[in-house]
């Protein structure tokens, strides 16, 4: 796949998306465009709200879109330049009036009277109630410039300038920018780092380890000033992923560092433990003063989110806080370009590693649990009936990695990627965010599926973690359960479709009233017919959501809006509303009846436990035979090595000295299920204290 292939599917999936949705074209080109680079994290959130307006001497001004970093304090705000089929160049003139038009909302939202003019209960009007209210704790400004025309090679910069006497920064996106960041090995936006920009010789570093061709570490030392500016300039992109979705719902600024900022700036490199970095490339140059670290390709702080965070915020709240005095210890792991996919799983280890200390949780590397794998195996191995008079059967596709489903396109012929899409649809494409959504809506979690695609899917990672530790191996987590995801996905399209096409539908609030409208409908059977719950595999064998479940959906739609958005809310803003647990009680309250043609489509709950239990011996089975796969993978020789190395230490208890013993004459002899799941316990534990296979 090239980039006229990507601009020409994206633009065909935004006229799939106007048609089925009923949003205007340019809205559906812009929430496509900002959910790309919400899952290349240059985004970490996204909500719609256009506006246009004109104030002073016909000053026009608009916007499309916004995003509020709570964690750096970004306001990103989003203008649209769309055109369905133009060929076009997108020059630095056009930037500049769209820029201005975008940075004059922001001052007329801010200083001018817009938040009297503008109607209420309306996304837009949410937006300037955020900025008014975050008016004093913003940091810095993004505007982001979508854009269907190619960008002008003459466009190198733009120039820097200020929103509020805030620093701000405008970044241009046309469909080839996004596709580089998409089709990339990481699937993310890289930053590039030149130290010298910054101190003039780069940063003192020494070589501290060389005993792997997997990659190298270094010891810098880095001034608190210089790591406070480029975290001014790249914000929480600058942390690694794990480690912002563990941050996201923490407190960015840690009161003792910054204690020490401002008391004693000379004895911070004493007082704190410093940062862990990566880095998939650098460029060091020897000096008669020594090595210095010049540079460093896609770096990312693994460790040391809130030591950054912290230099950074000090010196934006007080003028009193001087970090010239302020040096900080950071190691620094250079990652071997040629590992390919390996690179992201180690870096992820390191990342593991280094926050094995803190209060960071399994859930918090969530993205790689055996959950994901175990998905996507289901979406695989399971095919879907086939619909709409189609002669094939389909299947859903889950994306374990991000971008994934775009990298598999990327080195096939055109022949192959017509087979693939028959297959699998880019209509059946789940993300984990997706997945997260679906499932805490299910779970009666609308509010928390309100705050966004992040803090939901870290709320989701915390529940699934503990499920899958508590049900030897997560067994709960079988086919049954990924055939109902797709059930609960089917349900949820079919609403964000159908709320679009509504004569009430106001153009604002899609997100929340489809996941408020789900759970209310799932709350309203479990309270209306006990004992019974929505027969979710039936909607999995229909691959469409029965009319009778349309109708409840359609007439709760509504119902769910005008709560929402009711006069009387406890909150103005209807967007931070939706965010809290007393507006799903509100939701909750609603006076509604389901019709009892909905019994059809209903399940009892004797039956639905015949089925997990079913679904769970089959799950054992699998993974009895996934682990016994592994045992039988590692040879004879290396289990008598792992014998030797656990009895010379006594590692071991007689019971799994006889397994061990067992497993070092296979395949003469064969260890039983149970055996093979205490082997690999025990080379996990021998792996521990240093065993190597």
């Amino acid at each position: 796949m090239d980039t006229q292939e990507f601009r020409k599917d994206f633009m065909e999936n935004i006229k799939a998306v106007h048609a089925a949705t009923g949003e205007g074209s340019c809205a559906s080109f812009v929430s496509s465009f900002a959910e790309y680079l919400q899952e290349a994290e240059v985004l970490m959130d996204f909500t719609a709200s256009f506006y246009q307006g004109t104030g002073k001497q016909n000053k026009k001004y608009r916007v499309d879109g916004y995003a509020f970093d709570e964690f750096d304090k970004t306001m990103s705000l989003v203008i649209a330049d769309y055109t369905a089929d133009e060929e076009r160049v997108f020059g630095k003139t056009q930037a500049e009036q769209l820029k201005e038009r975008l940075a004059y909302f922001a001052d007329q939202a801010l200083n001018g009277t817009l938040y009297r003019e503008i109607e209420m209960s309306t996304p837009c009007a949410d937006l300037v109630d955020l900025l008014r209210d975050k008016k004093s704790t913003i940091q810095k400004y993004k505007l982001f410039i979508f854009t269907t025309a190619s960008m002008s090679a003459s466009i190198k910069t733009l120039d820097a300038f200020e929103i509020d006497g805030k620093s701000a920064e405008c970044q241009i996106w046309d469909v080839e920018r996004l596709f580089k960041v998409c089709a990339s090995d990481t699937g993310r936006d890289i930053i590039e780092i030149d130290f010298t920009e910054y101190i003039k010789q780069g940063l003192p570093c020494l070589e501290a380890s060389d005993t792997t061709t997997e990659f190298k570490s270094y010891l810098c030392i880095i001034p608190g000033s210089l790591l406070a500016d480029i975290y001014d300039k790249y914000g929480s992109g600058l942390l690694e992923g794990n480690v912002r979705s563990f941050l996201s719902t923490k407190v960015a600024v840690n009161k003792k560092i910054r204690e020490t900022i401002m008391r004693c700036p000379e004895r911070f490199f004493a007082y704190n433990n410093g940062i862990s970095a990566t880095a998939m490339n650098i460029r060091i140059e020897a000096t008669p003063q020594g090595r210095f670290l010049v540079a460093a390709t896609d770096f990312q702080i693994i460790n040391g989110g809130q030591t950054t965070a912290s230099l950074s915020s000090a010196r934006f709240q007080s003028k009193d806080a001087d970090l010239s005095a302020i040096y900080v210890q950071m190691k620094l792991t250079v990652i071997e370009e040629t590992l390919e996919g390996k690179a992201a799983e180690l870096v992820q280890n390191i990342s593991k590693s280094s926050n094995s200390q803190n209060k960071v949780s399994e859930a918090d590397f969530f993205s790689t649990h055996p959950f994901h794998v175990r998905m996507e195996r289901f979406s695989q191995r399971l095919y879907a009936k086939a619909t709409a008079g189609a002669q094939y059967e389909t299947k859903w596709f889950y994306e374990r990695a991000r971008g994934q489903f775009l990298q598999k396109q990327m080195r096939m012929t055109a022949a192959q990627k017509r087979q693939f899409l028959l297959q699998n649809p880019k209509s059946q494409l789940i993300t984990k965010t997706d997945l997260a959504k679906v499932r805490n809506t299910w779970k009666g979690r609308p509010h928390v599926v309100s705050k966004g695609a992040q803090t939901n899917f870290v709320d989701f990672a915390d529940a699934t973690s503990r499920e899958w530790d508590d049900n030897d191996n997560g067994v709960i987590f079988n086919e049954k359960y990924f055939r109902e995801s797709v059930a609960l996905v089917l349900i949820f399209r079919y609403t964000e479709t159908m709320v679009g096409k509504q004569s009430w539908y106001a153009q604002g609030y899609r997100a929340n009233i489809v996941t408020y409208t789900i759970a209310l409908l799932h709350k309203l059977i479990q309270q209306q017919f006990p004992g019974r719950d929505l027969d979710l595999m039936d909607i999995w064998n229909r691959q469409a959501v029965p009319e009778e479940v349309q109708i409840a959906l359609t007439e709760l739609s509504e119902l769910v809006y005008y709560r929402l958005t009711d006069d009387n809310r406890p909150i103005e803003n209807v967007t931070q509303w939706c965010k809290r647990e007393q507006c799903w009680k509100s939701v909750q309250e609603i006076d509604y009846r389901l019709l009892s043609g909905i019994e059809v489509c209903l399940v009892s709950k004797s039956e639905q436990k015949a089925a997990e239990k079913e679904a769970k011996m089959d799950q054992q089975i699998m993974t009895d035979v996934e682990i016994q796969a592994k045992v039988f993978g590692i040879t004879a020789e290396q289990w008598g090595k792992a014998s030797i190395f656990a009895q010379t230490r006594k590692l071991i208890t007689a019971d799994e000295h006889t397994i061990l013993r067992i497993a070092s004459q296979i395949p003469a002899k064969f260890p039983t299920p149970a055996q093979c799941k205490r082997l690999l316990d025990v080379l996990n534990r021998l792996e521990t204290e240093g065993f190597k296979l």
